[in-house]
């Protein structure tokens, strides 16, 4: 990123975590919101939060693009990854969606990103 290059950035899963954050950043400045369920999507753009971690006012008052198309992350340059890694029960994670979240990433990360 250039000095004086306008800062964007994207949420990937927007869940118990990722919701928040990006509309906390989304009352600052514009935020591009991402998940793969396209239904959560639908809903966040309906101003429906079904964590209930964010209230509908607030939803109202960021600026976040709700999106599940990946080639949207292509127009930011901040991306901050939130996605589950639950645990089994022997205590190791799943990193399933965190590696796929990053492979999706990967694809549609532009030059001189920051994840």
């Amino acid at each position: 990123m250039n000095k004086g290059e306008a800062r964007s950035i994207a949420v990937v899963g927007l869940g118990y975590v990722g919701l928040p954050i990006a509309v906390a950043f989304g009352k600052i400045g514009p935020v591009v919101g991402f998940d793969v369920n396209k239904k959560k999507i639908e809903e966040l753009q309906k101003g429906i939060d079904r964590t209930g971690e964010v209230s509908k006012e607030d939803l109202g008052l960021a600026q976040v693009r709700y999106t599940s198309e990946p080639a949207d992350l292509k127009s930011t340059n901040f991306i901050i990854v939130a996605v589950p890694t639950p645990i089994n029960d022997a205590l190791q994670p799943d990193l399933t969606a965190l590696q796929k979240a990053s492979e999706l990433i990967g694809r549609n990360l532009s030059r001189g990103a920051i994840v």
